[in-house]
């Protein structure tokens, strides 16, 4: 596996790494920065940076696509990843590092489970179509909120042709 490094603390980088290699069932693949135009960063509801989107190429072959990001809970942040499949559609999320002493079901891969097949089509809310989790209201919140912003900027970048 080949990590370009830049500014991923290397605990959630380690645990990003993990999880890519089980979806992909494979320790062969490189991640690749996605960048994006100032221009185009400001339309986006998610800041998209060489440091938390990517690529994930095995040799010439594109096996999908990773985010890694933070996202506020009560009093803290959690780090969270999200895989997407070539077509760009959720395949498997997960949170990396919860802070917090309550809400940390929001991690549980049944509730994660949820924003699985998901695109930039699709918008996610936990008013409508995401269950809460009594005990973790911010939590869920937050994530649900964090997964709509990335899928609008995941359609908004797809639409202009840059994924």
């Amino acid at each position: 596996m080949v990590f370009f490094g830049f500014g991923i603390p290397k605990n959630v980088q380690k645990k990003m790494d993990k999880e890519v290699e089980k979806v992909f069932d494979t320790t062969n693949y490189s991640l690749v920065p996605i960048t994006v135009s100032k221009a185009v960063s400001d339309l986006l509801p998610t800041k998209i940076t060489a440091d938390n989107f990517f690529r994930i190429k095995q040799d010439k072959t594109l096996l999908g696509y990773a985010f890694v990001d933070q996202a506020p809970s009560k009093t803290a942040q959690f780090d969270y990843l999200v895989v997407f499949n070539p077509n760009l559609e959720i395949i498997h999320s997960k949170v990396l590092i919860y802070r917090e002493e309550y809400g940390g079901e929001i991690g549980s891969k049944r509730w994660l489970e949820q924003f699985n097949g998901k695109s930039g089509k699709d918008r996610v809310s936990h008013e409508t179509n995401i269950d809460g989790i009594s005990g973790a209201t911010i939590s869920v919140r937050s994530m649900t909120n964090s997964m709509d912003n990335l899928l609008q900027s995941v359609g908004i970048l797809q639409e202009k042709k840059m994924l």
